[in-house]
């Protein structure tokens, strides 16, 4: 069964880090893109980061660009996002997903979602 498992997520306070990871189970990570999606309270869910299979490319939403940081290490079978800077507007449900590639927005696995709140 292919599955990917979260952690990292927390309560933390504005300015502070967070470190998520995303970890494949049952597969390989090298052959797809991931991307961290978030969901805020009473918001839809959108993409904030991806990466490609190889980690050669990555892009990010205006909103977290400068201040997250999306890395993947095949040999861990892992993809980590990396968020300084937390403002409470960061505050949601965060997500990793493997695709085939950032640009298609289509998904093939989903992680379980992770918490993260920060306070003002």
């Amino acid at each position: 069964q292919w599955q990917l498992v979260e952690s990292g997520g927390g309560l933390v306070q504005s300015g502070e880090s967070l470190r998520l990871s995303c970890t494949g189970s049952g597969f390989t990570l090298d052959y797809f893109a991931i991307a961290w999606l978030r969901q805020a309270p009473g918001k839809e869910r959108e993409k904030i980061s991806c990466i490609s299979s190889t980690g050669a490319n990555t892009n990010y939403a205006d909103s977290v660009k400068g201040r997250f940081t999306i890395s993947k290490d095949n040999a861990k079978n892992t993809a980590y996002l990396q968020m300084n800077s937390l403002k409470p507007e960061d505050t949601g449900v965060y997500y990793c997903a493997a695709g085939g590639l950032c640009e298609l927005n289509e998904y093939d696995v989903w992680g379980q979602g992770n918490q993260v709140t920060v306070s003002s």
